[in-house]
């Protein structure tokens, strides 16, 4: 509630949100007036039918001019009243700004929990961050049915066709063991069922289990198959973004980390490869001896500070991606001049103008992705119960046991004139099951599962969209 309330205090003064986009650095093209095109164009607005005629506007018939006429745009700053108009605008500014706050909150918990070390009390920063993944997944599922909403574009046979490639893709990759994969999901389900079959027992009840594995895995593939399918079109765009910030890029240091922030979800997913990594890293062959640069625990540590390191790369570098799409309105005008024939001058405007329109939709779709890599991977390491620390010697949790009530919970009477301490007692009970059944050994192998699994969709759409973009578009 008080973070809620500072929330709504703050934001409408400071908002990340609108920092982003209206910083002073991003520009974007404004579309010409009929007069200017006019003008342009050497026509001048008659005053008789005739002279109408004479200028190309018969009637209701819109002006035209020639393809190949002299026109250059004129750019502005972005300000935050141009964004009043933008499409997708509130989404973005509440999806951002709201991560924000989530974020905030975790880092106090985090703080919190590392001094005084409190046993008993829930973590409220997983509610945090389970409320940033479900915007982002909405965000994402809106801007997903409004492409199936177009009927003449093939943007809905895109989603479908990616869909089903990404439900087949999970099933082989469910299908790999864990000396490729390291998720944890095999021993992470069997703890999850033998708990589960353990509490049933207690309550007097027989069962083989909750679900069977093929169950489990066969809903974690249309999971992934639905994750893949929303991701699509930001991985697309963002290769065209991509191509366009490099040509855009200058200096050296912006083209290296342009291809380092691409490249990102490559190095996420080859974090769980175990083979190529952790191995490696681990125990790297060094002649006849083999000498471990670190623990399991440090290996773990590290590959979610190299996870953050990427997100906040992926974030500085978001700027750079924006200005090279609001460039395309330029860039189309240019494209425009090489073609023969004629266009009217709402044809015109409306071709400059969606540019800008359409910026908070882009803007989401490159941070959604990232809001999510970001907050999966903050819910690892809380309910995963890893540690931030790199040595390990600051690792003091165990990572896996089961953190059972104190004795006094299951045998402590209920006073006789209080119904209110029993039911307290009574859902204290029921937590503790809950905790005894979902352990932190099945939080690590379903959530690494699913960064794992964000990573490698956005990479594999990206890659797809590069390779589009340079050879297809071009041939």
């Amino acid at each position: 509630m008080v973070m809620a309330s500072v929330i709504q205090k703050i934001i409408p003064h400071y908002s990340l949100a609108r920092w982003l986009l209206c910083g002073g650095s991003l520009r974007w093209y404004q579309h010409p007036t009929e007069e200017e095109l006019r003008i342009l164009a050497g026509k001048q607005r008659g005053k008789s039918k005739k002279d109408r005629k004479y200028n190309g506007h018969i009637e209701n018939k819109p002006l035209t001019i020639p393809k190949d006429i002299d026109l250059h745009l004129e750019t502005k700053s972005v300000t935050e009243r141009d964004t009043i108009a933008l499409h997708y605008f509130p989404e973005y500014q509440w999806l951002v700004d709201f991560t924000v706050a989530a974020t905030v909150v975790y880092v106090v918990t985090e703080a919190y929990y590392s001094i005084v070390k409190p046993s008993q009390e829930m973590n409220i920063s997983v509610v945090w961050c389970l409320l940033v993944l479900a915007f982002a997944v909405k965000v994402l599922f809106s801007l997903t049915t409004h492409y199936f909403k177009v009927e003449e574009g093939g943007e809905r046979s895109v989603c479908v066709t990616f869909g089903f490639f990404f439900f087949v893709k999970a099933m082989a990759i469910l299908i790999v063991t864990e000396n490729y994969l390291e998720f944890g999901l095999e021993s992470g389900f069997s703890n999850f069922s033998e708990s589960a079959m353990q509490f049933l027992e207690k309550q007097g009840l027989e069962s083989q289990g909750p679900v069977s594995k093929l169950t489990f895995k066969l809903f974690l593939a249309v999971l992934c198959s639905l994750i893949g399918a929303f991701l699509t079109f930001p991985g697309l765009r963002l290769a065209q973004m991509h191509l366009d910030a490099l040509n855009l890029a200058t200096e050296k240091i912006t083209q290296t980390l342009l291809h380092i922030n691409f490249l990102a979800p490559l190095v996420m997913v080859l974090l769980w490869v175990k083979p190529i990594t952790k191995d490696y890293i681990m125990n790297p062959p060094l002649g006849k001896e083999s000498i471990p640069l670190m623990s399991e625990d440090t290996f773990d540590t590290m590959r979610l500070w190299i996870i953050i390191l990427l997100c906040a790369l992926r974030l500085a570098m978001m700027r750079s991606h924006l200005q090279a799409y609001l460039n395309l309105a330029q860039k189309s005008v240019d494209q425009m001049k090489k073609e023969a024939g004629r266009i009217s001058t709402v044809d015109l405007q409306k071709m400059v103008a969606r540019v800008f329109y359409y910026l908070c939709v882009i803007a989401l779709q490159y941070v959604a992705p990232l809001v999510m890599l970001l907050h999966t991977t903050l819910l690892l390491k809380t309910l995963g119960n890893y540690s931030w620390g790199i040595y390990p010697e600051l690792n003091s949790d165990t990572p896996v046991e089961n953190n059972l009530l104190p004795n006094s919970v299951y045998s402590e009477s209920p006073p006789t004139d209080g119904k209110m301490k029993v039911t307290v007692v009574q859902i204290t009970m029921a937590l503790g099951s809950l905790k005894n059944i979902f352990t932190p050994l099945l939080f690590r192998g379903l959530l690494s599962f699913l960064t794992w699994w964000v990573a490698a969709c956005l990479f594999s759409t990206s890659l797809f969209g590069l390779f589009y973009h340079q050879y297809l578009t071009v041939a």
